[in-house]
């Protein structure tokens, strides 16, 4: 009897401490695979290099700074870049050339209204006799390498809601983004400064202050410049009523002014024309009103007759003229 009860006791405690066996069975068998594992992965440690992890740069604009250098560029050239590179480019050669036989005159030798020798006239404003000479440079030479072309297209609007709270500026900055799609170096150009706040530059009346936000603007280069000038041609002035076309000046109108001699040509759209462009009719309700804005077409011709090669250039983008 005593044999089967110390038997039984024996039987017992194996039952009882058997899942604490396995248990630590399961451990130790763990700390063996861990080990090799660790085992294994230094042995294969000098086979590969270790790739380490570089923290990104963030700009001052709290951006991060890839480790690559992305650089956009335009696969093809736009529908009107390329109208211009195969068509409008020979027209206009054609046009604005004026052949000469001989060598070309030396400029004229302006003569200054005090002696510049003069040691009491150093210092003092020494103006041309006859006045500013802004307005009677001449043109250069036509060549192939100088084509009158378009550079840039910037667009303007004011806010007069902004000289009572700098909040109501955020629509015009809206509206400008969303039509020329640029921000500030985007797509990694640097030459884009997106939508730029126009302050004011003295007192006016005593309600615009200098360094007082008045408007925003935004100019267009490249591909975007070219979009941007068949949808107003396509979508925009076909739609206004009573748009006849640009205005021309009368054919008695003096041109040989500093605004006529700086080849570029400006016009204004009213408010509702905002709402035409389809970037912004898309989601029209988004934007608390719709705003009028300037639009400047600056060109690369300069000297006498440089807005009228302007407007020659614009009408080959089927820009409308009407002559008053």
């Amino acid at each position: 009897m005593r044999e089967r009860s110390v038997a039984s006791a024996t039987w017992a405690n194996i039952l009882i401490w058997s899942p604490t066996l396995a248990t630590h069975r399961k451990a130790t068998e763990s700390k063996m695979s861990v080990a090799a594992a660790r085992t294994a992965a230094a042995q294969t440690r000098g086979l590969r290099p270790i790739r380490k992890i570089r923290k990104l740069v963030h700009d001052r604009r709290g951006l991060p700074i890839p480790h690559v250098d992305i650089v956009v560029r335009d696969t093809h050239l736009s529908r009107l870049g390329e109208h211009y590179q195969n068509t409008l480019a020979d027209d206009l050669l054609y046009l604005t050339y004026k052949h000469e036989s001989g060598p070309c005159p030396s400029p004229r030798n302006i003569r200054l209204m005090y002696d510049p020798e003069d040691p009491y006239i150093k210092l003092r404003h020494n103006p041309p006799v006859g006045g500013s000479q802004v307005s009677r440079k001449l043109a250069p030479l036509t060549t192939p390498d100088n084509v009158i072309r378009l550079e840039r297209i910037q667009l303007h609007t004011m806010a007069k809601d902004a000289l009572v709270s700098k909040q109501n500026l955020l629509g015009p900055i809206i509206a400008l983004r969303a039509l020329s799609g640029e921000t500030e170096q985007g797509g990694g150009r640097r030459g884009s400064t997106g939508v730029q706040i126009v302050r004011g530059v003295k007192s006016v009346g005593g309600w615009v202050r200098p360094g007082q936000p008045v408007g925003a603007k935004v100019d267009l280069l490249g591909s975007k410049m070219y979009e941007f000038l068949g949808t107003l041609t396509e979508f925009v002035l076909p739609r206004l009523r009573e748009f006849p076309g640009l205005l021309l000046p009368a054919a008695s109108t003096n041109l040989q002014t500093p605004a006529g001699v700086s080849g570029v040509v400006s016009f204004g759209l009213p408010p509702e024309a905002m709402g035409f462009f389809p970037q912004v009719e898309v989601n029209l309700d988004a934007y608390p009103k719709t705003y009028g804005m300037h639009i400047h077409f600056i060109t690369n011709a300069r000297g006498v007759g440089a807005q009228e090669r302007a407007r020659q250039l614009l009408s080959g983008f089927q820009v409308p003229f009407v002559r008053r």
